[in-house]
């Protein structure tokens, strides 16, 4: 019984550090060469954790990321940003086509009963997903901001005293307030099978990152028929270790300033975060800015 005891303390001892080992090379191997892409994002697209600050002991600190999808705004939801960050959503380059491209069967009419079954069982599949940051999408979805407050603002001045298009101009005003200087600017715009393709399709490293996500059909409707369509449901990695030099620059922001309910933090940062040959991010600077 000894002896057996001490064979398996042994054993359980070498699974542990082969288990470590495995993970270091992991992350040597991830981190060695040149950087697959390295994006500066700032507390726009970083999030503090909600309860970080509200205990006494914070042995560590991860940031998440706050990504977004443009996806087309039902009408009626005026004053209301379609695009909520780190859910996901269902953009329109995602269609039927692509997901034929990237490896789903889409070969049964989703407006049959046994293809919204189908459909609605196929689990999400990962694929490659490229992030755009602070480029033509961002702009596209500050200027359908910009357009929404102009078209409020136009109808209150036809109907003038309402309290209803007033109400409707100060949330529109609102939104885009928050477009310009709160949301994120870093959208998942494309998505591959093969790495080159979409590198060579998008070769800025400092605009553009490359990294693993998952994606499932969906089906909407349109014009009271359904449609299919792809769902950006999730990026494999989406909280990002602080190292213990930059954590203090963190725990200064939090003395100066808490961060909102939502966990997103009012006094601004700036932080480079790298990917590298397994697409896994890590931060290799991170400042307070005044701006």
């Amino acid at each position: 019984m000894k002896w057996s005891r001490t064979r398996t303390l042994v054993a359980g001892l070498a699974l542990i550090l082969a288990t470590n080992a495995v993970a270091l090379i992991g992350v040597a191997y991830n981190r060695s060469g040149e950087p697959e892409s390295a994006l500066k994002l700032t507390q726009r697209e970083l999030q503090l954790p909600y309860e970080w600050g509200l205990r006494k002991e914070n042995s560590g600190i991860s940031l998440a990321l706050r990504w977004r999808v443009l996806a087309e705004v039902p009408k009626g939801r005026y004053g209301m940003a379609g695009n909520y960050a780190g859910f996901g959503g269902a953009p329109n380059w995602l269609d039927k086509t692509k997901l034929a491209t990237l490896g789903f069967d889409v070969l049964e009419p989703e407006d049959t009963r046994l293809g919204r079954m189908r459909y609605s069982k196929i689990l999400p599949k990962e694929v490659l997903l490229v992030l755009e940051l602070d480029g033509p999408t961002y702009r596209t979805a500050l200027g359908q901001a910009q357009e929404d407050l102009q078209k409020e603002e136009a109808l209150l001045k036809a109907n003038p005293g309402q309290k209803e298009f007033e109400e409707r101009v100060k949330n529109t005003k609102r939104r885009l307030h928050q477009e310009e200087h709160q949301y994120s600017r870093l959208f998942v715009i494309d998505a591959g099978l093969d790495m080159t393709s979409l590198r060579t399709k998008y070769p800025d490293r400092s605009h553009y990152a490359i990294v693993h996500g998952q994606i499932q059909p969906h089906i909407i409707e349109t014009n009271h028929k359904p449609k299919l369509a792809g769902y950006v449901s999730g990026l494999s990695i989406t909280q990002i270790n602080v190292p213990a030099r930059y954590r203090g620059i963190f725990e200064s922001l939090q003395k100066s300033t808490q961060a909102n309910a939502y966990g997103v933090a009012v006094s601004p940062f700036e932080v480079s975060v790298v990917y590298g040959n397994r697409l896994e991010p890590w931060i290799t600077e991170a400042r307070g800015t005044k701006d």
